[in-house]
């Protein structure tokens, strides 16, 4: 049977005391995998709809991160909260946690068949649809955030993409900037300033007299991605030289946008072990695997900036596992 792909607004979701610690390298927003699962554990109670959810566009509309700053100049740190006293009425121990509110807004794909959309285009049923879905939203918990209030609830037709992205401002958009980790990694191992071209493509820049333009930066030949998400962290403060009599600052994010490092999925580190056999597992029910963090470049952008032609692309899915990569990534495909 034919199927359709429609869409579901879930705008300004309140997230109080969210995940803000993505893996060991990486904080301030939560990890994909915290938003991915919520969509997907919903898309599971929704089979008897017959609906099913796929790709997430992902959208932030507001945070709060719960840190303390002593002074100006001091490191910030996370607040810390005191749990309630142990059966035994002792002061239980403080784990050190990361935690935000944050306010969200996600566009899902629908997956249906086309007579059960036809049926969902009836407004009664769209509405009835729509208050089923807050309803067991609000029963969940996103990134380990509790969910306090979900602001609209909408079904769009493919057709209406234009609505769609005046529903999602004033926030930004997450999308996948492998292309600019590319192109920094380049700039750090030449010492030569990159960029994308209007095709997408990477260059060097040049600059009026056709001299490539120099970062300042010694070039590091043996530069690793790793490497250039780390630079991402970095500002560089440059000392006078032959072509600038004043100390400057530098960053490989000028020009590039607004990047963030994001945790995108798993490796495996260890051969999966059958279901049942590792003791003290969550679950008995299905195999289990050591894993650590995987990590990406992400890029903030304002909605306007997304293009219709190229619209699925901004959607985050789950990748075909690959070589113990279990990765959620934007793709095009469905």
């Amino acid at each position: 049977m034919a199927t359709s792909i429609v869409y579901l607004l879930l705008k300004k979701i309140v997230i109080q005391n969210a995940n803000a610690i993505a893996g060991s390298l990486s904080y301030g927003f939560p990890a994909l995998n915290g938003i991915m699962g919520s969509v997907h554990h919903l898309s599971r109670k929704l089979n008897d709809s017959g609906t099913s959810l796929g790709g997430v566009m992902i959208v932030c509309e507001n945070y709060q991160l719960h840190t303390f700053q002593a002074h100006p100049f001091a490191d910030a740190v996370f607040k810390q909260s005191r749990k309630p006293l142990t059966r035994k009425g002792e002061t239980a121990p403080i784990i050190e946690e990361g935690k935000m509110h944050l306010t969200l807004s996600l566009i899902v794909e629908v997956q249906t068949n086309r007579e059960n959309w036809q049926r969902l285009r009836q407004e009664s049923e769209a509405e009835q649809y729509c208050k089923k879905v807050q309803n067991l939203l609000m029963q969940q918990r996103i990134a380990g955030g509790n969910i306090l209030n979900i602001g609209k609830i909408e079904l769009f037709e493919a057709t209406k993409k234009q609505e769609m992205i005046a529903n999602l401002l004033p926030g930004f958009v997450l999308v996948d900037a492998s292309k600019e980790l590319v192109t920094i990694t380049k700039e750090l191992q030449s010492g030569q300033i990159h960029g994308l071209n209007e095709f997408g493509e990477i260059q060097e820049f040049k600059d009026e007299s056709g001299e490539f333009v120099l970062t300042g930066v010694p070039a590091q030949p043996q530069a690793t991605a790793l490497d250039a998400l780390i630079e991402v962290a970095t500002l560089h403060h440059l000392p006078p030289d032959g072509q600038n009599k004043e100390w400057r600052t530098y960053s490989v994010k000028t020009g590039k946008g607004w990047l963030v490092p994001i945790a995108v999925g798993y490796q495996g580190i260890a051969p999966q072990v059958a279901p049942g056999e590792m003791q003290n597992c969550r679950t008995r029910d299905y195999p289990s695997q050591f894993v650590e963090t995987v990590y990406g470049l992400g890029k903030w952008i304002f909605p306007h900036r997304l293009k219709l032609d190229e619209w699925n692309k901004y959607f985050w899915r789950y990748a075909p596992v690959q070589n113990d990569l279990y990765l959620i990534q934007q793709t095009d495909f469905l």
